[in-house]
């Protein structure tokens, strides 16, 4: 229960459109801040109990306390010092937390795990919807669309998307649970349509059709395994060449703005400002404060309240410059290599959850902010996948590769009975 509480809160679920519902995202609220202490003296305390575990995933914790290292070190150029330090400790934790994650739900444990936390807020936000549409409903911008429990509906649409992408894992593996996951999975996908957001829809889409593509291959012989590959391969070419030569027709398909709902206007500005600090930024969580010029001249260019840069690299870019785009590039590549290395093997068990989810968390990328988040469940979960590629293989993984299986044992030769050795004389 505490694992699903703490999920709930990475999620930004409840607390702040309920207790806060006039700050925003929160992060300005005092109140929030408070009430996130007790739930690092739980991640602490999760931790202590698995410390075995954890410590045997020190090298994935080391890669990413180096990129927390790298954060708290911006604060010597940071724009607000004070709002670094703070963030970076947030970092930490939810640092602490992913691997704890990694350690102590191994297998299909996790995504079992992440399928009860979706559908637990997949109940209540059709509660709110239905019962507090004053919450549960935008009223203004962006009016009539669902946000359930959350500040925004893209919010929702993310995490209502790692919940079907769990459920479906949860379906193509061997094991119990299927019947939670059959349940998990349309209320989901609800909740995403109730949002609209086509992000979301794209990025269910592709996890889905990993998941599932992998499952098939899974049954068939090797040729049409091979033959499958390569037919993805090519797929995808295909599809990155028509986005990189014609984005407009891409994006005209899906219902979208060719300015992705203002993005490129602040993808430009961000562009211009970078280049004054190119290799440093301006501060890990620094640059998007109220009273950063920089963020205000831009919000006033744009003619809304921009919080973030929309794009996770060039978040990252803004905030520790190239030298943070290229850190945290390095962990990504390192997490998506362990991963597939890992599949052949743990992804029949987790029934390719890991490879699904890292489809999913890399498109949103491209369009949302979720790299190197402090207090964001899209980043702990990818903290998540990467340090489960390096876990050893508990034995459920382990007796499903015929490469490593024990060998079996012979039967022990034992002494005839007094009777029987007489006969035999």
């Amino acid at each position: 229960m505490a694992s699903i509480g703490l999920l709930i809160m990475l999620s930004g679920a409840i607390l702040g459109p309920v207790f806060a519902p006039s700050s925003g995202g929160g992060a300005d609220s005092s109140l929030l801040r408070l009430m996130w202490l007790p739930a690092y003296v739980a991640i602490l305390g999760l931790m202590a109990s698995r410390y075995e575990a954890m410590a045997r995933l020190w090298f994935p914790l080391f890669l990413l306390l180096l990129l927390a290292l790298l954060a708290y070190a911006s604060r010597y150029w940071s724009l607000a010092p004070d709002i670094t330090i703070r963030r970076v400790i947030a970092l930490v934790m939810s640092t602490f937390f992913a691997v704890y994650l990694a350690a102590a739900w191994p297998g299909r444990r996790l995504p079992v795990l992440l399928t009860q936390t979706a559908l637990i807020l997949a109940v209540l936000s059709l509660i709110f919807v239905v019962a507090l549409p004053s919450i549960g409903i935008h009223q203004d911008v962006n009016a009539g669309l669902w946000r359930g429990v959350w500040y925004e509906k893209n919010t929702m649409g993310w995490v209502m998307v790692a919940g079907a992408v769990s459920a479906a894992a949860v379906l193509a593996s061997p094991g119990p649970h299927r019947a939670l996951a059959m349940v998990a999975f349309p209320f989901c996908v609800l909740m995403i349509l109730g949002t609209q957001s086509k992000t979301a829809l794209l990025c269910l889409m592709a996890a889905c059709g990993i998941i599932g593509g992998l499952w098939v291959l899974r049954k068939v012989g090797p040729a049409l395994a091979v033959a499958g590959v390569w037919t993805g391969v090519v797929a995808v070419a295909a599809g990155v060449g028509i986005l990189i030569s014609a984005p407009e027709f891409i994006l005209e398909a899906l219902g979208k703005d060719p300015s992705l709902t203002g993005r490129t206007e602040i993808w430009e500005a961000i562009g211009r400002f970078s280049e004054q600090r190119p290799m440093t930024g301006y501060g890990y969580a620094a640059f998007w404060g109220l009273h950063s010029d920089p963020a205000n001249y831009i919000r006033v260019q744009n003619q809304w309240d921009v919080p973030s840069a929309h794009q996770g690299w060039l978040e990252v870019l803004i905030q520790l410059g190239w030298i943070g785009v290229w850190s945290v590039g390095a962990v990504v590549v390192i997490g998506v290599m362990g991963s597939f290395l890992r599949l052949p093997v743990a992804g029949r068990q987790e029934g390719f959850w890991a490879a699904g989810y890292l489809a999913a968390f890399l498109l949103l990328s491209l369009s949302e902010s979720v790299l190197l988040r402090h207090q964001d469940l899209p980043w702990v979960l990818f903290m998540a996948v990467l340090a489960r590629a390096f876990a050893p293989l508990t034995p459920p993984e382990v007796i499903d590769d015929p490469r490593r299986r024990a060998p079996a044992r012979r039967p022990v030769a034992r002494p005839l009975p007094v009777h029987a050795r007489a006969l035999n004389r």
